[in-house]
């Protein structure tokens, strides 16, 4: 079956997601070392059809590229001669981490877990390659972050506080 993988490219770990057959759900598949990374999706080619990769690229909030994307771009040249007949995209990654913390609040996973990095990069990747999903179907979803709804220290501990309440 067809597959689109995301990845969130670090330099010490790699977060992949994976879409279902149809291109219209992401999921969280797993954490990688990074220096293991292609041999990990060599892997899985070898069980599932990949036909594309989504690749997380990070920017500074100036649209501009940070230090980490050189990091990226590495990467992106040994993904294209390991997979050269699969095509690559590269989407905005800003603010991942910050959604994948959220998600994992909102979904009410304990705080020892959300402290787990490993978690926060299958999710990242899995929110990158949901946006990509989303604007690839025409729903009109986009991956613009509203910047007042990006929680800061103090809306955690709010969120903290509340749910000791109850």
């Amino acid at each position: 079956m067809d597959r689109i993988i995301g990845i969130d490219y670090g330099r010490k770990r790699t977060g992949l997601a994976v879409s279902d057959p149809l291109g219209i759900f992401a999921s969280a598949l797993d954490t990688v070392h990074s220096a293991k990374i292609i041999d990990y999706i060599k892997n899985y080619a070898a069980a599932e059809r990949i036909i594309r990769f989504v690749v997380g690229y990070p920017r500074n909030l100036d649209g501009r590229p940070s230090e980490a994307a050189a990091d990226v771009d590495a990467f992106l040249k040994v993904l294209a001669k390991a997979f050269p007949d699969i095509p690559v995209t590269l989407e905005d990654e800003r603010f991942t981490s910050v959604l994948a913390h959220r998600a994992m609040i909102d979904g009410g996973m304990k705080a020892s877990d959300r402290r787990d990095k490993a978690s926060v990069d299958r999710i990242s990747a899995a929110i990158i390659l949901q946006g990509y999903l989303d604007r690839a179907s025409g729903n009109g979803t986009s991956f613009a972050v509203d910047m007042d709804s990006v929680p800061d220290s103090r809306s955690v501990n709010v969120t903290r506080k509340k749910r000791r309440k109850i």
